[in-house]
Order: C-alpha cells, then sequence, then structure tokens
C-alpha cells in the first residue's frame, strides 16, 4: 500500500488530493510543517526533512507534482491522466509544472520570509516581491480560464490538481484577494469536488487526532544549521 507523509497544507496536500480522486488506497503519516524542525526523526526517513514523500514499495518520491505525474500514469486509463494522443498533452504537462514551478514557487519564499523564520531573519520586501510574482504569473491563469471551466484536455485532470494546491495555498497565506473573476469561478469549482472535500476532510480529521495546527507555526526557522566554526 501507497504510504504518503503529509503536512496540513502544505504541498503534499496535492498528493493527497490525487489519491482521493483515484481512490486508491493509502496509509498517511501526518508531520507538525516543517517536520525537518518539528520532528526531527522524519530526517531518518526522508533527510530532507520535506513533504510529500510517497513511498510505493522500492519507489520513493517526494516532488508533488512528479507524484502526480505519476499516479496519473500509473493508474491510467483515467481522465486524470492526459495522454500523449490527445491534443491536450502538450498543455497539461505545461500546466501541470506551471502549478509548481510559477505559483507554488514565490509562495513558499512569502511563507518563509514573511512567517516561517524568526522575526530577526525576516525579510519583508522579499516577501512582498515574491508575493508581486505570483499575482503577476497569476494573470496568465486569469486569461486561460476566461474560456475555459478547466486548464486542459475540456475536463478535470492532474493539471488542476497542481493548480489548485497553488489556489489553496494563496488563500492559506492571504494572497487570494487579489484573484480575478475567472480564478476565482475555478477555485469555487475545484474546492467543491467531492475528492477535494475527502482529502480537506481526512486531513481535518488526523490533524485534530494527533493535535496538529493547520496553519504554519510562526518563527521557527526552517531547520537551516548555524555555520560551522574553527
Amino acid at each position: 500500500m501507497i504510504t504518503l507523509y503529509h503536512c496540513a497544507n502544505a504541498r503534499s496536500f496535492r498528493v493527497l488530493w490525487m489519491l482521493e480522486e483515484l481512490g486508491t488506497p493509502y496509509r498517511l503519516e501526518m508531520l507538525p510543517f516543517p517536520p525537518r524542525v518539528l520532528q526531527r526523526d522524519y530526517l531518518a526517513i526522508h533527510p530532507q526533512g520535506t513533504v510529500p514523500l510517497l513511498v510505493d514499495g522500492e519507489i520513493r518520491m517526494n516532488e508533488s507534482v512528479a507524484i502526480c505525474q505519476y499516479l496519473a500514469s500509473l493508474h491510467a486509463p483515467t481522465p486524470l491522466n492526459v495522454e500523449r494522443d490527445e491534443a491536450g498533452y502538450a498543455q497539461y504537462l505545461n500546466w501541470l509544472h506551471f502549478g509548481e514551478a510559477s505559483l507554488t514557487f514565490p509562495q513558499a519564499l512569502v511563507l518563509r520570509y514573511g512567517t516561517l523564520e524568526p522575526q530577526e531573519r525576516r525579510l519583508p520586501q522579499a516577501a512582498q516581491d515574491y508575493a508581486q510574482f505570483f499575482h503577476g504569473r497569476l494573470r496568465t491563469i486569469e486569461q486561460l480560464l476566461e474560456t475555459r471551466d478547466f486548464a486542459c484536455a475540456g475536463r478535470f485532470t492532474a493539471a488542476d490538481i497542481s493548480l489548485g494546491y497553488a489556489l489553496m495555498l494563496a488563500r492559506v497565506l492571504g494572497l487570494h484577494e487579489r484573484f480575478g473573476p475567472a480564478v476565482g469561478a475555478y477555485w469555487s469549482r475545484l474546492s467543491a469536488r467531492a475528492g477535494f472535500e475527502r482529502a480537506m476532510a481526512v486531513q481535518e480529521e488526523t490533524a485534530a487526532r494527533l493535535g496538529l495546527p493547520l496553519v504554519p507555526t510562526a518563527g521557527v526557522g526552517t531547520g537551516r544549521r548555524p555555520p560551522a566554526h574553527g
């Protein structure tokens, strides 16, 4: 059975959502965020100390979008996948990776330099600059969604999970107030899906059982070790 290591509202939510959409059995291991700081024994399982970590037999993967692509291919044929001979294949790959590289990456820096770092290490200007970076890239999605309900192939796919997580994170970070009307309607469609609602319920129930917060803990740092001396 697949095991997913996950933190509340972290990139690993993409994988949790994907698993629920597919109806694939899995075991969830939920950790405090960031686990490399708040659960140091996790480093023995995954030396980077990040989530997601997906373990499927001998397979270990730690990039959320790559895991979504792997799961879609593994369970093909599924509407969540776009096959190479479909007209929307290139768009599928583009938006699948756009969700991480262009939308989530700048938000990760907003989170780090606006919340996670101790007060003396925070960089408000950097957080503001990367928030602006995010909003600039979001305009591309606004234009895309003015003429369609989903990113590609005329249906909901793993690319929408990738993009949808970035919108979810924006809401966690308070960056959603500048969503355009098309992006706002898109988010409403995505968050109303039964698979999304199940993933959210599993996350909330597991967090409550383990006493874990659903929002990042401010000021805990990122696990950066001080430089060696001597």
